[in-house]
């Protein structure tokens, strides 16, 4: 049986792993198949993804495009959160999305997402014992292989215990 959360730990360890981790996505989530983003590095609380610099990414002046440095700030903060978090018991929703953009893209970009167990249970678990739902921002940087600096993300996440939620039928 295909288990996310074993695969996740495996490709911290093992280049196998992490290919099929990143094959995985791309038929979980195919939005994000055509950017060829890849997560390149991932740790218990760290991860880094990398946006590729090809024609699929471009704006009209051949520099990586606006939506996709932020596409890929929602994505290495939603899967990291997601690969920490029991997804049965809690449901995670984008609230808001920021993005500053500093420097124009010219080459490959990493984006790179840094928690703790403590930020985790500061921020989502011990607030969720007393309120119904928190929106918690996640800032993360890009920057390109040289290093320049070229945005700076806020992704707000929205999170709720599945029991708390509350759909129209």
């Amino acid at each position: 049986m295909f288990d996310p959360a074993k695969i996740v730990e495996k490709a911290k360890h093992s280049t196998f792993y992490l290919k099929l981790l990143n094959w995985a996505l791309y038929r979980m989530v195919p939005f994000n198949k055509p950017h060829g983003f890849k997560i390149v590095e991932i740790g218990d609380y760290r991860l880094k993804t990398i946006m590729p610099y090809k024609k699929r990414n471009f704006n009209h002046i051949k520099g990586l495009h606006a939506c996709g440095l932020a596409t890929i700030s929602e994505f290495a903060t939603g899967f990291l959160l997601l690969s920490k978090l029991d997804m049965k018991k809690y449901r995670m929703i984008l609230q808001r999305l920021e993005v500053n953009y500093l420097y124009q893209g010219k080459i490959d970009a990493t984006a790179e997402f840094t928690i703790s167990k403590e930020w985790i249970d500061e921020r989502i678990i011990t607030p969720l014992k007393r309120q119904d739902s928190v929106v918690v921002p996640c800032e993360v940087a890009i920057h390109d292989l040289k290093g320049n600096h070229l945005t700076t993300g806020i992704v707000h996440w929205q999170f709720k215990e599945w029991s708390k939620v509350k759909t129209k039928a």
